[in-house]
């Protein structure tokens, strides 16, 4: 009797062992073309421990993403390199706490910020943080130097304004006090599970409070596993002009930049 419950344990443990634990997905083959989570797989009826380590990194990025603070001086510094004097601004949210649960106040200059933007320019660049800092720390500048590369008449002379706790239509107010014919605001968008350092660019002419997203183009998804600089640059380029040659912007100007 004890040979027999042995022989059965041992042939139990035999086929465990031999089955694999992960059941891989039929898709699996298709995650090499996008970084989204699928065709994961699965350990019983539960997702494979590496996928929820994974997951729970992912998630933990995308959080200190949103809450991370910009660091304005080393921003500051680096567009001083490349022959810019940014003036520093805010909006009305106070503090990031605020910027989250008050989108409103993040799409208007606080007060000292508004008396302090005067003067005129054809183009402006507002750079904000928006809902990743670490976008913003890591693209802003490599971007508007690629920019430079292309057009050095149009981009040297650009205006650049940083912005504290903005929203996109904070460069509506921003491009409306200089006068500007064409706003271009660089800002961290909300954290992805696969891309929390992703920086967009909109772009609107003739700007000015109250403006929709209507009246805006946007070149989005740049970073290290999406658009490229070079790329990201070529369109907002292309489209910088037609704006200023054309007078418009958003559903107006449709992106034939190829």
């Amino acid at each position: 009797m004890a040979v027999q419950v042995f022989i059965g344990v041992w042939l139990r443990l035999h086929l465990i062992l031999e089955k694999p634990l992960v059941i891989a997905n039929p898709w699996q083959a298709l995650r090499r073309y996008t970084p989204a989570r699928i065709a994961l797989g699965r350990a019983g009826p539960a997702l494979p421990t590496q996928e929820v380590l994974e997951f729970g990194l992912a998630h933990a990025r995308a959080r200190d993403a949103v809450h991370r603070a910009l660091d304005v001086d080393r921003l500051e510094q680096e567009l001083n390199t490349g022959g810019y004097a940014p003036v520093r601004v805010a909006s009305q949210a106070s503090d990031r706490t605020t910027y989250l649960t008050r989108p409103d106040l993040g799409r208007r200059l606080d007060g000292e910020s508004a008396r302090r933007l005067t003067g005129g320019a054809e183009l402006v660049v507002a750079i904000e943080d928006g809902l990743s800092a670490v976008a913003v720390q890591s693209h802003a500048v490599p971007l508007l130097t690629q920019l430079l590369r292309l057009s050095a008449a149009r981009w040297s002379g650009a205006a650049v304004v940083i912005a504290q706790h903005g929203r996109v239509a904070l460069g509506d107010e921003i491009g409306e006090r200089l006068h500007a014919r064409l706003a271009v605001v660089m800002i961290g968008e909300r954290p992805g599970l696969s891309s929390p350092d992703s920086l967009g660019v909109y772009l609107t002419h003739a700007p000015r409070v109250g403006r929709t997203d209507a009246g805006r183009n946007c070149v989005s998804n740049i970073h290290a596993r999406g658009l490229s600089y070079e790329e990201a640059a070529r369109r907002i380029d292309w489209l910088a002009a037609a704006a200023l040659a054309r007078g418009i912007t958003g559903v107006a100007l449709k992106d034939d930049s190829g």
